[in-house]
């Protein structure tokens, strides 16, 4: 095995490095470790070239890597400090930072957790920092492992932004099938304990709509005065792109309102269902008040008892009772049919 290689592999292990590419206009990113990746720098200042440097935050040395290493800006190393969230994408010190939520990869399977991904964007360099994996991630590294060809920095971030819009579409298509169910469910008066699933879905949309919508301050700003070092066909495919994740942000907002009018709507059959049952109780016990009435009277171990000597008494009794019973049930559906 090549002596070279195993120690380059090390090193980029030691350096917190996850992959690395190398681009060039019209040809297809090769894969760099930390060495080849900090040589190519010092020679890609007067190129066309640029490259992709993915790096695992969890690492101790990493933060110490890129401030040794990296020409990165101060503010980008405060945005990895700093406890807020909200997916934006800036311009700070002639480079673009991004901060993208995305759903953590959970080896083949769609997850509904939410990490973040902290990006800056120079002309010739695009570093990506995360704590755990992440799905636009995996998909973006594919397609370059594919051969897809990139012309600039900016192009891998907009593709790392369709990468995360589609698997957002995937986690709506999914929920919207589920609902789809529950409310087919709903109409067929076949209600089972849905209440828990449609919280469930409610409470990931709206965890997803709160990290993953764009800040359109932020993206504003920099789409009416980007960098003079942004090509116009780069902007236009930024613009492009989040006109895109706009929409599917609006789908899951309406997504999660048609979830909420699904949980009042069972709600109200819910609780439509408890009046009939507490009705249909409250009929019983009026049927059964003069026999309980009357058991209790003449149930009582006294003298006197009314009837006692009467051979007739027991037939008197309960005509009585069903007299009784007759009026208190005919009041009580009255009440009811009235209601």
């Amino acid at each position: 095995m090549n002596r070279d290689f195993v120690h380059s592999s090390q090193d980029a292990d030691l350096f917190g490095l996850l992959y690395g590419f190398r681009f060039r206009p019209g040809e297809h990113g090769r894969e760099v470790d930390s060495a080849t990746a900090l040589e190519c720098l010092r020679q890609s200042r007067d190129s066309d070239e640029f490259l992709w440097l993915h790096l695992n935050l969890a690492h101790a040395a990493c933060e110490r890597w890129m401030r040794t290493h990296l020409d990165l800006p101060e503010s980008f190393f405060e945005t990895l400090r700093e406890g807020s969230r909200s997916t934006r994408i800036e311009h700070v010190d002639a480079a673009l930072l991004a901060v993208v939520n995305d759903v953590v990869f959970s080896f083949g399977r769609v997850s509904s957790d939410v990490a973040t991904l902290w990006v800056c964007v120079r002309r010739h360099l695009l570093v990506s920092v995360r704590l755990q994996p992440l799905r636009s991630v995996d998909e973006l590294r594919s397609s370059v492992r594919r051969g897809e060809c990139f012309r600039s920095t900016l192009e891998l971030l907009v593709h790392l932004l369709r990468d995360q819009g589609d698997i957002l579409t995937r986690i709506v298509r999914d929920t919207s099938t589920g609902v789809d169910r529950i409310e087919d469910q709903l109409l067929s008066l076949r209600l089972f304990d849905n209440r828990a699933e449609l919280s469930a879905m409610r409470r990931v949309l709206v965890r997803l709509h709160r990290l993953l919508a764009l800040e359109p301050g932020a993206l504003l700003r920099l789409l009416n005065r980007p960098p003079a070092w942004l090509a116009e066909a780069d902007v236009q495919s930024l613009r492009e792109s989040t006109e895109e994740f706009s929409l599917v942000i609006s789908d899951l907002t309406a997504l999660g309102e048609r979830i909420k009018l699904l949980q009042e709507e069972i709600a109200a059959t819910l609780n439509e269902q408890s009046n009939r049952t507490l009705s249909t109780l409250t009929l019983v016990t009026v049927l059964a008040l003069p026999i309980n009435i009357t058991a209790g009277f003449f149930g009582m171990n006294v003298d006197g008892i009314p009837l006692a000597e009467n051979p007739h008494g027991f037939w008197v009794l309960v005509a009585l009772v069903a007299t009784f019973t007759a009026l208190a049930g005919f009041r009580a559906f009255r009440k009811g049919g009235d209601q």
